[in-house]
């Protein structure tokens, strides 16, 4: 019987499965943004770890604050490379993936708040250090009994042990806790290495899965729409209860 659900932030939530790197590039496109997909894969990884290493991103700052770090950094990196970029479109790439997430999140909130009524939920996510701040923004953050955030906790996905740190807090056995996220290797694996069910969010991803056959942990369900969540619990639930 499950007891507790923890869930993955970005990606998941905001997106509903769709990468952000994916949402960026589609907003690249829209304010031409002279960059193919190679150098802009490039310039992602460049801000996300730019982002992850530097002291950029304060507690109190927004998600609209947040995609302006990011992209500044790769534009940044960009121009670095010989790639003439104007800085004028950063806050419009920023305005418009906000606003994509702030509708995601919207139609996310009311899945979340059902599931909140039945159990406690746990958010675990490789953030900045304002996960507290935009899920408060958003309106979610009381959905959620505590944040396991990667740069509060210093542990970061793959990790296992930031998921580990989730289910300490329920005080339960990772067996009656389901993990929901949107990658294979960050939340799946992480998640059924540590015993936790696992629900994957498998949407259009970034990344690349290597574990075939036996050496892949496949998920206990695989969803395209976040909206799916509750069916999926229910069908668990209604499937013990026989």
């Amino acid at each position: 019987m499950i007891k507790g659900l923890l869930f993955d932030y970005g990606g998941t939530i905001d997106t509903n499965g769709l990468h952000w790197g994916r949402v960026l590039w589609t907003y690249y496109q829209r304010h031409g943004v002279p960059v193919d997909q190679a150098a802009f894969r490039k310039a992602f990884a460049f801000g996300e770890r730019a982002l992850a290493i530097n002291p950029i991103v304060k507690p109190e700052h927004s998600f609209y604050e947040v995609l302006v770090f990011k992209t500044e950094q790769q534009f940044k990196y960009l121009a670095e490379n010989g790639y003439r970029v104007d800085n004028n479109v950063i806050e419009a790439i920023a305005s418009d993936g906000n606003a994509f997430a702030r509708q995601t999140v919207a139609q996310a909130k009311p899945v979340l708040l059902e599931l909140a009524n039945q159990y406690p939920l746990v958010m675990v996510s490789n953030f900045y250090g304002n996960l507290n701040t935009v899920l408060a923004d958003f309106g979610i953050r009381s959905c959620f009994q505590t944040v396991v955030e990667s740069a509060v906790v210093g542990v970061r996905k793959p990790d296992p042990a930031i998921y580990q740190l989730g289910v300490d807090f329920l005080n339960l056995p990772a067996e009656k806790t389901v993990v929901i996220g949107d990658s294979y290797t960050k939340d799946i694996r992480p998640a059924r290495e540590l015993g936790c069910r696992t629900v994957w969010l498998n949407g259009l991803g970034w990344e690349e899965t290597s574990e075939t056959g036996a050496n892949r942990l496949s998920a206990d369900a695989e969803i395209k729409d976040f909206a799916r969540l509750p069916e999926v619990l229910a069908e668990w639930k209604a499937s013990v209860v026989r």
